[in-house]
């Protein structure tokens, strides 16, 4: 349904949800090849996917990844929420 609606008409949040879903079907390897083509490099929400998608896949990149989010937004709800992902990723890493 994704792939219809974004030849119907392209929006970024579309192409995001879409390759969200592509993570459910696919796996996060493919959804993170198919995000990195989106090169949505100002949207904060792409960032923030692209962080859940290498969380445990490649944490240090799922970090550097809500770390730019987290730069990008302006929203405080957003950043209350990016920044709960980014300790999360955190305290993995001090599990280990």
């Amino acid at each position: 349904m994704y792939n219809q609606l974004l030849q119907l008409q392209y929006s970024p949040v579309a192409a995001l949800n879409r390759t969200y879903a592509l993570s459910k079907t696919n796996g996060k390897v493919a959804a993170i090849i198919e995000a990195e083509k989106l090169q949505l490099t100002d949207n904060h929400f792409y960032f923030s996917l692209l962080g859940h998608l290498y969380t445990g896949v490649d944490n240090l990149k799922a970090m550097q990844h809500f770390e730019t989010a987290l730069k990008l937004t302006g929203s405080p709800s957003d950043k209350i929420t990016i920044t709960k992902n980014l300790d999360r990723l955190k305290e993995k890493k001090c599990d280990h």
